[in-house]
Order: C-alpha cells, then structure tokens, then sequence
C-alpha cells in the first residue's frame, strides 16, 4: 500500500510514477474523496466541541434547578447528535471508498526499471552459458516423461482434473530431488533459515501480502473456515512479523520456505502450455527478506544471485531480465526474472521472479522495526523470490540432457537424490 501521506505532498507526481506502470491510472477520485474526508472530519470535531459545551451547559442548568431550559438545551443536543452520527457514516463510507481504491494501486516503479506497455520490452542483465547445440531433433519433456515413467496426467486427471500433476518413478525421485537439493542449499550455503509454512493462509495474510483485493478470484478458497489455499510460499513467509516491531540488529531476515503452491489459472492456454508448463498446483523453495530501506537494494541482488546459483550448479543455459513496468507484480518496485530455456519450444521461460517491494506490504501488514533505542519505528523493506519453483526447471533439465541415444544426464547435485546418474531408455 502507498502511503497517503506521500500522495497528498506530491499528488502529481506521484500519478506520473503510476502511470508509467498503467496509463489509465488516476489520482483524481482518490483525493477528491480525501479533500471531502477531511472537511467532514473538520465539521465532526466542531460538533463535539459544541456538544462538549452544551454538556457543561446543561449541568450548569440544572444545579441552578433551571429543569426546563435544560430540558430544551437537551433536545438541542439530541439533534446534534444525530449530525455527528450522519457525518460519522459518511466519513467511514469515504473511508472504505479510499481503501478500495489505495488497496488496488501499485507500488511506485524503481527508477531502474525499463518504461514500457510492452511486457516484452525487458532489458536482459545476464547470461549463462550457451543455449544447447542438438544434432538430432530434441523431445519434449512430455515425450521424454513417457519414455522413463515420469508423469501420469491421464491419471491425475481422473483424481483431480485437467492440470494437476501426477509424479512417478523417476520423475517422483527427480522432483523430491530438486526441493531437498534446493532447500538444504539456500540453508547450508546462503545462510537462509529454514520454514515450513502453513498451506493455508488467513484473509489478513493475503491482503498484508497484496494477494487481496486484486487477484482474489486466482486463489482457491475454503469458504466454511475462512481460509485459502497459498498460491506461493510469499504470502505466509511476509506475514510472520505481521504486526511485530523488529530491532535493527535482527535485520536482514533470510527465510527460506517450501510449500506446494496451488492457482485456479483460470482461462484457456495454447498446446505450448500443455504439460508442467502452467499447473494448478507445483512445488517451490522461496526465498524471503525482511531488511532496512537503505538495505534492500543490496539484498536485491544479493537474493538474485542465491536463486542463480540453482541454475548454475545444475548446470543450466539462464538468463537474467529486469521486468518493463507494466509487467511487474502489484506490490513489486522492481523485478528481476530468472528464465530458463525450453529447446522443444525455442523459447524462455520465467522460473524466478525475484522482487523488491520496498514498504508495500510492510504497511499492509504494519512490519516495523526500531532504527535505533530511542527511535520511532519506521516500515521494514520485504523482498521476495522463488529459490525455485520446480516444474519449469524439471522440464529445463530432462530436456537440455537429453543426448542422441535418448538417454538423459542428471545434474551432479541431484544423482544422489535421484539414485542415477543417468536415465536410459
């Protein structure tokens, strides 16, 4: 959430930012419902002055036993009271008006990030290594997956519909691979601490996280108990210092959690989207910082080379891209997204997106620390990105080792996980 404050000071300019995410944004209705907010509350403290002077004036009357003049004042307070009540319901409906619309504004775009309507105008920092030359036509990671016994979404179809994933065999060995590698490395090696959130999280949670109002249709819900399943690791890592104030010393936090991830993806998608590609449900290791302001620049990078060095020990063709400001999440002031190479589609696909979000979900969710002893407690900065999330890179692996006899090379790392060091037909 931006802060109202900032806009009210820098009203334009703070609408120029915005819009180099979406032009369409505009401030107008927002400080209209202000500036009316403000003269009501303006109005409402000169009444409870009046009252509060009535009041005495009543008591005045009646310890002189004036009973009917008090009894007149009395009536007069009446109606005074009910303005204050109609002024009172028009302020909390201004109120809820300006949250809906503060609680849908995004966060102001780093000065850094690429200005674009085009999410495709993002700006490549980095690559590693080179893409895989083939000599032969390369399969697909779902001809491969039937080749070895990987995958079942015949099955998976029959027990919970189209789009969720059903792991076997080798792909089951392969996949618990990648988690258990993935997790024990942000831990041991870059210095996270392990979490194991809950799945589900409390309405408070996905707003303090900027999942809600926005994307709330995306996310699956268990009305009866008031919960919803976590589309990312994310929103529950963001809420543990929820409403905390935190001390200078304990900063940054490095969590790294996993969870199964589970999104509606309503729509329809193409026959390049077919297999682990987009899914209902997949596993991740995030990552998550909490860090101060003048900090989290740093630790900006910092969590994007801790996600690169997956790729980079499996061995695996990425690159880097600095995301355009119309393609960025709602919360993020910059992103950063880690794609890997698909051969059988000759394209990129994102498998991190590691982000800044400054205070935005700080003052969502009131995470605070305190500078220094005496010191006011100022809104931590939250970062957040996948340490990675599995199904992409599974697809990344099996199809970039492939070799001509149709066999498949495991990465290093994973062949103690796998029980192979290579898969043959």
């Amino acid at each position: 959430m931006l802060d109202l404050k900032l806009i009210r000071e820098n009203p334009k300019e703070i609408e120029r930012r915005l819009q180099r995410r979406d032009p369409a944004i505009s401030l107008g209705k927002l400080l209209e419902y202000d500036e009316e907010r403000r003269k009501i509350i303006g109005h409402v403290e000169e009444k409870k002055s009046l009252r509060n002077k009535v009041s005495e004036q009543v008591g005045k009357l009646k310890r002189e036993k004036k009973d009917a003049e008090a009894q007149k004042v009395i009536a007069e307070m009446g109606q005074l009271a009910d303005e204050i009540k109609a002024l009172d319901n028009k302020l909390a409906q201004l109120e809820t008006q300006m949250k809906d619309i503060l609680d849908r504004l995004p966060n102001l775009p780093h000065p850094s990030v690429p200005v674009s309507q085009n999410k495709f105008d993002q700006k490549i920092l980095r690559i590693h290594k080179e893409k895989p030359n083939f000599s032969f036509e390369p399969k697909t990671h779902l001809e491969l997956a039937e080749t070895f016994g990987m995958l079942d979404f015949p099955r998976a179809a029959k027990i919970a519909g189209s789009r969720f994933p059903l792991y076997r065999g080798w792909g089951a060995l392969l996949e618990m691979g990648l988690i258990q590698f993935m997790f024990k490395y942000q831990v041991e090696k870059n210095g996270y601490t392990p979490m194991i959130p809950p799945y589900l999280g409390n309405e408070e949670s996905f707003y303090a996280s900027s999942q809600f109002p926005k994307f709330r249709e995306q996310v699956y819900e268990i009305p009866e108990d008031k919960l919803f399943i976590n589309p990312t690791a994310e929103i529950v890592l963001c809420n543990v210092h929820r409403d905390e104030i935190l001390e200078a010393d304990q900063l940054p936090i490095n969590y790294a959690g996993y969870t199964a991830c589970f999104r509606r993806e309503a729509g329809t998608y193409g026959e390049e989207e077919r297999g682990l590609i987009r899914m209902h449900q997949f596993n991740k290791v995030e990552l998550f910082k909490f860090t101060k302001p003048e900090e989290s620049y740093a630790e900006h990078e910092k969590m994007c080379e801790d996600a690169e060095d997956i790729l980079k020990e499996l061995g695996i063709h990425y690159r880097a891209a600095l995301l355009p400001s119309c393609d960025m999440g709602l919360a993020a002031a910059k992103t950063i997204d880690l794609e890997v190479w698909i051969p059988s589609q000759n394209r990129y696909y994102e498998v991190s997106s590691v982000s800044n979000c400054e205070d935005f979900q700080a003052r969502r969710g009131n995470i605070r620390y305190r500078p220094g002893k005496d010191a006011k407690p100022q809104f931590v900065h939250t970062l957040n990105g996948s340490g990675l999330a599995t199904s992409r890179l599974f697809i990344a692996i099996i199809e970039n080792n492939q070799q001509p006899d149709g066999s498949v090379v495991i990465p290093e790392p994973l062949r103690d996980y796998v029980g192979a060091d290579r898969l043959k037909p």
